[in-house]
């Protein structure tokens, strides 16, 4: 892991002290460095100190309302795909909206703070830095969300282009390792399948990424099952 394992991202000193302090007192955590990082205006504070220290992950705060962190989240996934994103939400109502549009950050977690607590945060620190995407809780657990998600993801790959303009092929690994991920396999017991390190995997799964031009394991994932990648594998929530 990084020097600094952690980086908390917020525009406000008093929250990031208190969330680090928070942190620091969990047993488990109390060796990890954490640090604090103000975005910025443009956010770019944060992707200078993102790029000095390659944090594995960040929380970022989504701004609510106006969603104003969503950008920086879309740009530290796009830039450090080694670095994870947790988008932390103070938005008082379960907002689809809001959910959808941190989705198409590549957010590997997203937590609303009104029902969180320290141990919640660190319980999806931990999944996250295993290979989990507990995003995904959120969506397969709101039906109505999960059909939104999937009928966005088909809009993107036939916006403007034909899917053989916006994908590379897959190697047979590549795809071995996707009908994995496809099962709700983490990266970590992906890695023990193949005797691999799990440095290894996310190489793999970076490259399907691209690959397949998706924002997400879970884009991938609809992408390679729609168009006949994946034999025999269905999607939830699609007819």
């Amino acid at each position: 892991m990084s020097n600094t394992a952690i980086m908390i991202i917020h525009s406000q000193p008093f929250f990031r002290a208190g969330l680090r302090q928070a942190l620091t007192e969990l047993s488990h955590f109390e060796h990890i460095e954490t640090t604090e990082c103000t975005p910025g205006r443009e956010g770019e504070i944060a992707i200078e100190q993102i790029a000095a220290n390659s944090p594995a992950v960040v929380l970022i705060d989504v701004e609510y309302p106006s969603l104003g962190g969503l950008v920086l989240a879309k740009t530290v996934s796009r830039r450090f795909p080694g670095t994870k994103v947790i988008m932390l939400s103070t938005n008082p109502r379960d907002d689809c909206e809001e959910l959808l549009e941190v989705i198409k950050t590549g957010a590997a977690a997203y937590l609303k703070t009104r029902d969180s607590t320290t141990k919640t945060l660190a319980d999806t620190i931990e999944r996250v830095c295993n290979g989990e995407y507990p995003i995904n809780d959120c969506v397969w657990s709101k039906p109505e969300a999960a059909l939104r998600v999937l009928r966005q993801f088909q809009d993107l790959i036939t916006l403007g282009k034909t899917f053989e303009e916006t994908i590379s092929p897959l190697s047979t690994r590549e795809k071995q390792i996707l009908n994995y991920i496809a099962d709700g396999n983490s990266n970590k017991q992906i890695s023990a399948i193949f005797g691999v390190s799990e440095q290894t995997i996310k190489n793999h799964v970076s490259a399907i990424l691209r690959k397949l031009n998706a924002n997400d394991r879970a884009h991938a994932v609809y992408i390679a099952i729609s168009k006949g990648l994946l034999p025999g594998k269905t999607y939830p929530y699609v007819n």
